[in-house]
């Protein structure tokens, strides 16, 4: 199986440590215009990255924030400096479960040990949290790889066709993806196939970065407007959807990009399945209702604002909206369980549902209940 991340023939991830001591991480901000990587040197400089989207996505920015407790230890290892670390970067953004996840386990691994020990150990377990971040998703994208090549078995010889939203892609987590996975080895395994890439506005992180990543990797796609997707489903041209999720209850709900629950609603309309492809760290077990999941609101400026490259290769931002308008710009949406053909794992393909979950992690579920 080769390696999902490769640009230009060269294999990256998406976050890595650097000889000098600090974290290695791809610009994304920059996409896909410019290919740009910075160096993180600081508990602020972790902060930033994740609060001004420099990196994004569940699983990514979990691997981040580790790191970014790590780098606060080295600042500062005492009990205030832990906690200090903890609630900065826990501060950043309120949605993906992953972020805390990644904390709690960090905090657990040292909170025990020296302050002068603290430092190292932290960064020890930001590597394992990123190595099985890779391991998982490559481990999801085997099972979903599957579905793609039943699909191809019904129509031998002709493109399987798949819509995702967002990005879900290498670059919102350590390698692979979570919905891309599975495209990425099934396109690696020879199946003729085809991506439909929802731009999604606001901040077109399926224009800027999914297009960019299948660019790179070879993968036939065409980027269409959000509202165009259940035109394409009504008309037969969309095989499966495969989106990837922030936040989901133990129950099912999913909590993904806004806009992910109106493909949702055109999938389930035209019959054209539904997948969320997800690590088992995004499941949050104590929520059963999608619905209490806090919904980051995001700068306005997202929406009436947007940036592009000029004729003269300049990136400039221009106005979109007249002056005096409102705007609001809700960062999420829930897709209920109902609407779901099933959840990717990287131990299987589940319904969408408690019972489903609870089958393929009882050991969580259990703990949870408890």
């Amino acid at each position: 199986m080769v390696r999902a991340m490769q640009i230009d023939g060269k294999p990256w991830r998406t976050i890595w440590r650097d000889q000098a001591g600090g974290v290695g991480i791809i610009d994304q901000t920059c996409l896909p215009h410019s290919f740009e990587t910075l160096t993180l040197a600081s508990l602020q400089d972790a902060a930033v990255a994740i609060r001004t989207m420099q990196v994004r996505g569940a699983p990514l920015i979990g691997a981040a924030a580790a790191y970014g407790l790590a780098l606060g230890l080295d600042e500062d290892p005492t009990d205030i400096g832990l906690e200090r670390a903890h609630r900065a970067l826990a501060e950043t953004r309120p949605t993906a479960i992953n972020l805390r996840w990644a904390l709690g386990r960090v905090v657990d691994s040292v909170c025990a040990l020296l302050p002068e020990a603290r430092a190292e150990r932290a960064f020890a377990e930001a590597d394992a949290i990123a190595e099985e971040d890779v391991a998982i998703n490559a481990a999801l994208g085997r099972f979903g790889a599957e579905l793609i090549k039943e699909i191809a078995a019904k129509k031998p010889g002709r493109t399987v066709n798949i819509l995702t939203h967002c990005n879900a892609g290498w670059l919102a987590t350590v390698d692979w993806g979570t919905a891309t996975a599975p495209i990425y080895q099934a396109f690696q395994a020879g199946i003729p196939l085809h991506v439909w890439v929802d731009e999604t506005r606001p901040r077109n992180q399926g224009a800027f970065l999914t297009a960019w990543e299948l660019n790179h990797a070879g993968v036939p796609h065409t980027v269409i407007a959000d509202n165009a997707g259940g035109h394409l489903m009504q008309h037969g041209q969309v095989d499966l959807v495969i989106v990837g999720t922030d936040r989901t209850t133990r129950t099912g709900d999913v909590c993904n990009k806004i806009g992910t629950y109106l493909k949702a609603l055109a999938a389930h309309d035209c019959g054209v399945p539904f997948y969320v492809a997800l690590p088992s760290s995004t499941i949050d077990w104590t929520l059963t209702d999608g619905r209490k999941i806090p919904i980051e609101e995001r700068s306005g400026t997202e929406v009436s604002h947007i940036s592009g490259r000029t004729a003269d290769g300049r990136i400039v931002e221009v106005q979109l909206t007249p002056d005096g308008s409102g705007v609001a710009n809700p960062g999420f949406d829930v897709t209920p369980a109902r609407l779901i053909t099933g959840l990717i794992t990287e131990r299987g393909i589940a319904p969408a549902s408690a019972e489903g979950l609870a089958a393929l992690f009882p050991e969580r579920a259990k703990s949870r209940a408890a």
